[in-house]
């Protein structure tokens, strides 16, 4: 999806075609609303009550190990499409076989976790999980190896990562489909507690919902919780990200931007003859060297 030049320690992200034929484009322009959405959106004002919105963070770990205890390892494909989209992944290396020490932040049941474990033997993984359950799935199963992956609860917001990473070593840190599930006041401490970890010159690789995903006009009324911040009915919570709004905000942290881009897609039900409108955001952010 992306052609961009960065520095030398934080090489391309290359474009790739879509395998199902979905139209898609990038840029920097959010994705114009039809009259109809755009109506819909403006007549949903209303917001949860404080009581319930303090009682779903106060839930939010209760709420994922439920979703987890539901869905068990069934919910999401495994994303082997990450090392196509990130290609820093395979080429930030100096030389071919050098051991890559990865982070990642929010490693769910292991999707994205281990299809790239089998798909680059030089890469030891750190990865962490909000909920408890899902690290249990990830421990238990056949490809987890102790040799290559260490996995541990985490809630990002607060547990400090420097109890079970070293400072200063991790050379790629993925947070894909994360961020959105955490509280827009509480984000900025997640960037903050990945920053420790994470070597200097070495980049956050970000992957999450934009602004007017086709998810974000499915909410039904009574689901908004703030600006672009909505609940599911299982009481998981997610937030569509504007380009403006990611940048200011790993800015504030420290971070220095490197891609920052809407990506677009439209994939075609042809069995219903319907056109979906997706919109993730992909970004990749560099911890930025220490000063001589």
């Amino acid at each position: 999806m992306f052609q961009e030049k960065a520095s030398a320690n934080c090489l391309n992200i290359v474009p790739t075609s879509t395998e199902d034929g979905a139209f898609q484009k990038k840029g920097h322009s959010a994705r114009v609303l039809s009259p109809e959405e755009a109506e819909k959106l403006a007549k949903e004002q209303v917001l949860v009550s404080e009581f319930k919105q303090l009682k779903l963070e106060k839930e939010a770990q209760k709420n994922w190990d439920l979703f987890y205890k539901r869905n068990s390892t069934n919910f999401f494909k495994d994303r082997h499409w990450t090392t196509r989209e990130f290609q820093e992944l395979k080429a930030c290396r100096e030389f071919a076989d050098q051991k890559l020490t990865i982070l990642e932040a929010g490693c769910g049941v292991g999707n994205c976790l281990f299809p790239l474990l089998e798909e680059d033997k030089n890469i030891f993984a750190y990865a962490c999980d909000f909920s408890p359950r899902a690290v249990e799935y990830v421990k238990k199963n056949a490809l987890y190896s102790a040799e290559r992956c260490k996995v541990f609860q985490c809630d990002l917001t607060k547990d400090d990562l420097l109890d079970n990473i070293p400072a200063d070593s991790v050379d790629v840190v993925t947070l894909i489909f994360v961020l959105s599930a955490i509280h827009p006041d509480k984000m900025h401490l997640v960037l903050r507690n990945i920053y420790k970890v994470l070597k200097p010159g070495k980049c956050v690789l970000f992957r999450d919902y934009g602004l007017y995903d086709h998810a974000m006009l499915r909410f039904k009324s009574g689901s908004k919780l703030g600006e672009n911040f909505y609940v599911r009915q299982d009481g998981t919570r997610s937030y569509f990200f504007t380009e403006e709004f990611l940048s200011q905000l790993f800015k504030a942290e420290g971070y220095e931007q490197v891609v920052n881009e809407y990506v677009q897609r439209e994939t075609v039900n042809r069995k219903e003859d319907l056109r979906v409108p997706r919109v993730f955001l992909q970004s990749k952010f560099q911890k930025p060297f220490r000063e001589t």
